[in-house]
């Protein structure tokens, strides 16, 4: 399908990287702070405009033909072998686009309150508007070439943004973490990506854009490569990537870190977007996975015990935005399920469901650090329903959407990936994902009832109720998040289908799975009402001791890295590789050693260049001397 061209879809990009110019370049003294929250968010506004006449003109268009394309040049041309830095506009580019300009223009109003006063807000703003741009070139990629740019720019951005407070070495050491991780994921993105440029290849088809990719797939079906079934290896290396950018097992561990970023960081890079790269990657490509049956399956593996580990980490910590980390991990394992199983769709909408109400719990989040100047331990909370009633109430419509309720977003797309999983015969795995939503509306009611339900705190009363900048944007994610799920369950899923693969279909045990799923919910959030009571509490802790500590120390994983990572890397660097070879051979033997040798010498032969002329006549003819018995 070529598609049609369409010049519009450049408007979609350039306004964010606009306002990240004018912010960068103006700054707080030429612009001012508040001048700059108005242009990072007009910049977000008019790429949301340009995304929606887009949307609007692709839907004018028959469904098998819904692709919009603009190349704005040849990026690299070597041999047969060309990239166009060129864009496509498909259902499943339009539905992220969608949602990225959306929630992030909510996000950026939240900002304009929630940064006020903060000496680097400018800067600030401009971070996010890159952020945004690098998101859009990620989504709208025509090629995964121009894909991996994006992909890299909003790790770049990520590391500027978690570590904007880069004056605490706490919140620098997060970035770095968060940028390293995401490198090492990114080297297995990028393997994958020449092995499957190199093979289609050597089959004479070099081009590299998602159609013509998508069209000769099938010549890979026989290939082999290091003894492997070449779509098998070329999926993996991909999903390795994936992990990375998408916080799952073994690469999850610079999430929960980077919460030390600005909270409407969190809400944008770890609810919305970023994080759903992986997610978004896999359902581009998914006529590469569904040849590599093997790939899916690790997938689906993968992201079943992603799932469940982090969300019995979330469900003793005390930071509240660590907690909603967690359950980002932990809702990140429930897409990569439904793309293991196959159903690319169902991931895709629970990728949007979870937008909507993890961005508005990072939002409320946000909004109670706010009031409480700064505190995040939620056991220094409580009763913050007297003194914040408006994000009260806004925040529950996140816990009741997440928790799995009847009718609300989380419930619709939650319950069609357990579906999906049932269908593709992992009964296990779909045991493990409704013991998992059940652990999910356990550890965001506990978060509930700790900061708003619980009996008051000292320190809660001094907590105040957040500006209208910040909760009118809680209250549009509001209404997405109770009637988001609702709205989208049959459309969205009719319109992804001819991009992402896999459509909805009819489970004939669909009601009694909703029912156990349904019921996992409820029984989680009677669950934490009782046993977030002093006395069950106390009685768990101290029945439970060994699993407490294991889980509150999350499961020692960061330790663990440090033991078998950090440690012998930093020996082999500083020790062997610093000392011995840089400093050692490099810099004191063939650098400095020559030049002292050199010193030396030149030290030697200057005593002879003493001024006395009886010297100089001596050593003449002694050389002389030396000449003509040579000769003779």
């Amino acid at each position: 399908m070529e598609g049609n061209y369409y010049p519009l879809l450049k408007w979609i990009l350039l306004p964010p990287l606009a306002g990240f110019i004018a912010n960068g370049l103006g700054g707080k003294k030429f612009l001012g702070e508040k001048a700059g929250g108005i242009i990072g968010s007009a910049a977000i506004f008019v790429s949301l405009v340009f995304a929606a006449l887009s949307f609007s003109d692709l839907l004018n268009l028959p469904a098998d033909h819904r692709l919009l394309r603009d190349t704005f040049y040849t990026w690299i041309s070597a041999g047969s072998f060309f990239v166009d830095a060129a864009f496509r506009f498909d259902p499943l580019s339009a539905v992220m686009a969608l949602i990225i300009t959306g929630v992030s223009l909510l996000i950026h109003i939240y900002s304009t309150g929630y940064m006020k006063g903060d000496a680097g807000c400018n800067r600030y703003f401009a971070y996010l508007n890159l952020f945004v741009f690098f998101m859009l070139v990620l989504v709208l990629a025509d090629n995964p070439l121009v894909m991996f740019v994006g992909w890299e720019g909003v790790g770049l951005c990520s590391y500027l943004l978690i570590g904007f407070w880069y004056e605490d070495p706490e919140k620098a050491s997060a970035g770095k973490k968060a940028f390293i991780t995401n490198r090492v994921g990114d080297a297995g993105f990028l393997l994958g990506l020449m092995l499957l440029f190199s093979l289609l290849a050597a089959a004479g088809a070099p081009a590299m854009d998602f159609a013509s990719l998508e069209k000769n797939a099938p010549l890979l079906a026989s290939a082999t490569a290091l003894g492997m079934a070449a779509p098998t290896l070329i999926c993996l290396l991909l999903f390795f990537g994936a992990t990375g950018k998408s916080a799952q097992f073994p690469l999850h561990v610079w999430l929960p870190d980077a919460m030390a970023g600005p909270t409407p960081v969190s809400a944008l890079i770890h609810a919305a977007t970023m994080v759903t790269a992986g997610v978004y990657m896999l359902a581009r490509l998914h006529f590469l996975y569904e040849l590599a049956p093997k790939a899916l399956e690790v997938v689906l593996l993968t992201g079943c015990f992603t799932a469940f580990f982090a969300a019995v980490i979330a469900l003793l910590q005390k930071d509240i935005k660590k907690v909603l980390a967690y359950s980002t991990v932990s809702q990140l394992g429930y897409m990569f399920m439904a793309a293991g199983a196959g159903a690319f769709s169902a991931s895709v909408f629970h990728l949007a469901t979870h937008a909507f109400f993890k961005a508005l719990l990072f939002l409320g989040a946000g909004s109670v650090i706010h009031g409480m100047r700064g505190e995040q331990d939620m056991f220094k909370m409580g009763g913050l329903r007297n003194y914040m009633p408006h994000t009260f109430l806004l925040m529950a419509a996140g816990w009741l959407a997440i928790s799995g309720v009847p009718g609300l977003s989380g419930f619709y797309s939650k319950d069609l990936i357990l579906e999906k999983v049932f269908e593709h015969g992992g009964r296990w795995v779909w045991a493990a994902g409704v013991l998992t939503a059940g652990l999910t509306a356990f550890y965001t009611t506990r978060l509930v009832i700790l900061t708003f339900l619980r009996q008051p705190r000292t320190s809660s009363s001094h907590a105040h109720e957040s500006p209208l900048s910040m909760t009118l944007p809680m209250a549009a994610l509001a209404v997405l998040a109770l009637g988001g799920g609702f709205l989208l369950k049959d459309s969205l899923l009719v319109f992804l289908e001819p991009a992402a693969g896999v459509g909805a279909g009819i489970n004939p045990h669909a009601t009694l799975l909703m029912a156990v799923s349904t019921g996992a919910g409820l029984s989680g959030i009677a669950a934490a009402f009782l046993l977030t009571l002093p006395g069950p509490a106390a009685f768990l802790k101290l029945t439970l001791a060994p699993a407490h500590a294991l889980a509150f120390n999350k499961f020692y994983v960061d330790e663990i890295y440090g033991l078998l990572a950090v440690r012998p890397l930093k020996f082999i660097s500083g020790k062997l590789l610093f000392k011995l070879l840089d400093a050692g051979l490099i810099d004191g033997v063939m650098v400095n050693g020559t030049a002292q040798a050199f010193y030396k010498a030149a030290s030697s032969l200057r005593r002879i260049q003493n001024g006395r002329l009886d010297h100089y006549a001596l050593i003449f003819t002694l050389g002389v001397a030396v000449m003509l018995y040579w000769i003779i």
